[in-house]
């Protein structure tokens, strides 16, 4: 990896943690920049950086380093939303992958900002159903699940998801053009 790739993966890595102390207040649903963060590494370092980026930023919250919007530690992955934390590690692939698979379009980068959403809302809301289940003993139902985990969620991301595909037809370019310059 070159020394410029590694700098963009720490700078997201950065980014990220930030933004999970960003928090917008919303009631009942916690709102934070976490989401917006991963997605834009997505679509700015590509499938692969963008999710060493999201992955370092994960493992560094599990070895303890208080990251997380509530803290860290292994005992992490029994918090039932553990899973939006991988979801964005296959969020930010899957947005990558997508929008770096063939010409920059808008069509292009909203279809990956929207994949990897729906990513990381899939793998979130399995894992939250999965822990309260299993674990806590405390199940919930499909409803209830459904919408404290995404109705009341799901719009302010959306709203990241157009802001990323923006801000991604912008920057795009200029990334490509310092590479060239540096080669």
């Amino acid at each position: 990896m070159k020394t410029k790739d590694m700098i963009l993966t720490a700078m997201f890595t950065a980014l990220i943690t930030v933004g999970a102390f960003i928090k917008i207040p919303v009631p009942v649903c916690p709102f934070t920049l976490q989401f917006f963060f991963t997605t834009l590494a997505g679509v700015l370092l590509g499938a692969k950086k963008g999710a060493l980026a999201v992955s370092v930023y994960v493992l560094l919250g599990l070895v303890g380093l208080p990251v997380f919007s509530s803290g860290g530690g292994i005992g992490y992955i029994l918090h039932p939303t553990f899973g939006y934390l991988i979801g964005f590690v296959g969020g930010a692939y899957i947005t990558g992958m997508i929008v770096h698979g063939g010409k920059l379009t808008m069509t292009r980068l909203f279809g990956g900002c929207f994949a990897g959403l729906f990513m990381v809302y899939s793998l979130g809301m399995a894992y939250y159903w999965a822990i309260s289940q299993f674990w806590l003993n405390d199940p919930i139902g499909i409803w209830p699940l459904f919408l404290y985990c995404f109705l009341l969620a799901v719009p302010g991301d959306i709203c990241l998801c157009i802001l990323s595909a923006v801000l991604g037809k912008r920057l795009l370019p200029v990334l490509q053009r310092s590479y060239k310059t540096v080669s």
